[in-house]
């Protein structure tokens, strides 16, 4: 039984063991992406967990027979699971199994206290055809082995938060067919980050990618609490058509004196100036288009630059999943029947100028 594993270890076939989220990188891992190394906390970590402490049952019986939409319900139910979750302790071999994984990523680095990200992986993850993702909790710049184990618990707990249970029940999937990773990620000690569509997300163009950051951490991107700079890029080319640098009021920041990560005043001189160079996001475009190839379909990728590291060994895409808007719908022609190829190589043309 592997109560751990190394990303390096896993793929697109260990959907089952690692969650969709921790699949992916290692699966972009395997294909030269540049990704922070770290490990999952397997299924079978969280499966051995609830069966040794005696609280498996009791779980599945308080969500027999559940109302989705009676929110009290679901509320005191969910409630009431999360507290057993975390009322018990881990497994020993589980939590000896977490320490020495990472011990070997504090050696790595040469740090005795690697600063990590802690994110839940369920194995309903990242479907193209489903909308799991960011149900679960996620934990940043988390130091020490101690920490780490109890953040892997509160991301186990997470999969009964009532929006989780909810949605499952809403769209049929058992509860007891959803199992839960743990992704370990070393931290990228971002001076910006955010987003990116390897498909233009207005209009489902995809001879273009949109890219949008903001100075810290990638949460307020992703979470839409800053209005991020916007760079729309010819995939052909890589040129950059649109730019729009906004006032990015609000970094997402680990803060030393308080221990956690913090949401902070930016300098209003770095308000409006562009948070990301050219080359940056030339090449963000190309990991992008790379990955994009990897899997055969648009992706949304979350990416980081590292302040501490030279170009373009700062660039890191920390997460990918299956873009689920225009992926989605009918397959039609874009313009005159032409397939997706033959527009993209008739745009790439108009750009050859000949003397």
């Amino acid at each position: 039984m592997d109560y751990i594993l190394d990303f390096r270890k896993v793929d697109k076939d260990s959907l089952a063991t690692v969650g969709g989220k921790n699949a992916s990188l290692g699966e972009m891992i395997k294909a030269g992406i540049r990704v922070p190394p770290g490990f999952a906390v397997t299924t079978d970590s969280y499966l051995q967990f609830i069966s040794d402490t005696g609280i498996k049952d009791s779980i599945y019986t308080l969500l027999s027979g559940l109302d989705p939409d009676d929110t009290a319900e679901l509320i005191r139910a969910t409630e009431k699971i999360q507290s057993m979750i975390a009322g018990k302790p881990l497994p020993e071999e589980v939590r000896k199994a977490i320490f020495g994984h990472y011990r070997e990523l504090c050696e790595m680095f040469s740090l005795s206290s690697v600063p990590v990200a802690v994110r839940s992986s369920a194995t309903a993850e990242d479907l193209p055809n489903a909308s799991f993702a960011g149900q679960q909790d996620t934990y940043l710049w988390i130091q020490g082995a101690s920490d780490v184990t109890d953040k892997v618990k509160k991301c186990w707990a997470s999969l009964f938060n009532p929006r989780a249970v909810s949605y499952r029940m809403k769209n049929q999937f058992p509860h007891e067919k959803v199992l839960i990773s743990v992704g370990v990620q070393k931290m990228v000690n971002s001076k910006v980050a955010g987003v990116m569509f390897t498909i233009n997300p207005t209009d489902g163009d995809p001879s273009k990618a949109v890219i949008e950051g903001s100075w810290g951490l990638g949460e307020t991107v992703v979470s839409g609490s800053v209005n991020p700079d916007k760079f729309v890029v010819d995939k052909v080319i890589l040129e950059i058509s649109e730019r729009r640098i906004s006032d990015k009021h609000i970094a997402c920041l680990f803060d030393q004196a308080k221990g956690e990560v913090v949401n902070c005043e930016v300098e209003p001189g770095m308000r409006g100036k562009c948070c990301i160079e050219d080359r940056e996001v030339k090449m963000l475009v190309q990991m992008g288009k790379d990955i994009e190839r990897h899997y055969g379909r648009a992706m949304d990728i979350e990416w980081a630059i590292d302040k501490d590291l030279p170009f373009p060994h700062n660039i890191f895409i920390v997460q990918a999943r299956p873009e689920t808007v225009w992926s989605q719908k009918r397959k039609e022609p874009l313009l005159g029947k032409k397939t997706g190829y033959e527009l993209l190589m008739e745009r790439a043309m108009k750009r050859i100028r000949i003397p």
